[in-house]
């Protein structure tokens, strides 16, 4: 069975909670002519009224392996609509079911939160999906920030569910990311050669266009010589010295 994608490619911007994900694709939004997947955070706020995210961090043993798993379908939902109501060619996700695994689940079941039999299930479907329901990455952009960094920028943004995150919890995180994506160590063989873009985030970029700009360039130059893939651009991405 082949998935249901068209031919379109696809980047992946990648990131702890916190590393401004969000913010970066909406910048670049301006910047690169391309069709932007945000992830889907709204409809976990609200199935029907009811709040997954926050249930989830208020009790993350009893709602980790529901909250993994709608997150993932959402996830591929959302792609899988954009690609089909889109005539663009290239699509810049937030976020992918390859950091839902490497990064969020394992290390929930690290963490003791989701159960021995769970993990393998997760695991075991999220293999068939992926193999059947995903297209292959032409490359990740890691927006790599400190977790102390990303913290703060989660206390400014003052998600409702997200007040209870602690500090310990984005460094394992941290941890979870540079493992997969700068070490390429924990992760299914066929992903490894994707080409990865690290974007050191630590400064705030969100009112400096300027690194906006430079972010911008860096994305086009490198999947122009890594990935041959031309990225369209709305915008003169020279920058003012």
């Amino acid at each position: 069975m082949s998935n249901s994608f068209k031919e379109s490619k696809a980047i992946i911007v990648e990131g702890n909670i916190g590393a401004g994900k969000s913010t970066f694709l909406r910048l670049i939004k301006d910047l690169l002519d391309v069709q932007i997947v945000y992830e889907p955070h709204e409809q976990w706020q609200d199935i029907g009224g009811e709040n997954l995210l926050d249930s989830f961090y208020k009790n993350k043993k009893r709602w980790t392996y529901t909250f993994q798993s709608y997150a993932f379908i959402t996830r591929i939902k959302a792609q899988e609509l954009a690609d089909k109501t889109s005539a663009s060619r290239l699509q810049i996700l937030e976020r992918s079911v390859y950091s839902d695994r490497y990064c969020f689940a394992k290390n929930l079941f690290e963490m003791g939160d989701m159960s021995s039999l769970e993990w393998k299930l997760y695991q075991d479907w999220w293999g068939w999906f992926v193999q059947h329901y995903t297209k292959k990455p032409s490359g990740f952009i890691y927006l790599q920030t400190p977790p102390e960094v990303c913290y703060q920028r989660l206390l400014k943004r003052a998600r409702s569910e997200e007040v209870s995150v602690p500090l310990d919890y984005l460094s394992m995180l941290h941890a979870k990311h540079e493992s997969w994506l700068i070490d390429k160590q924990g992760i299914d063989s066929y992903i490894k050669d994707v080409p990865v873009l690290v974007l050191d985030c630590t400064e705030d970029f969100e009112s400096n266009p300027e690194l906006c700009k430079k972010y911008a360039q860096q994305i086009v130059d490198f999947f122009a010589f890594d990935c041959n893939l031309d990225l369209p651009i709305h915008k003169d991405l020279s920058l003012t010295l």
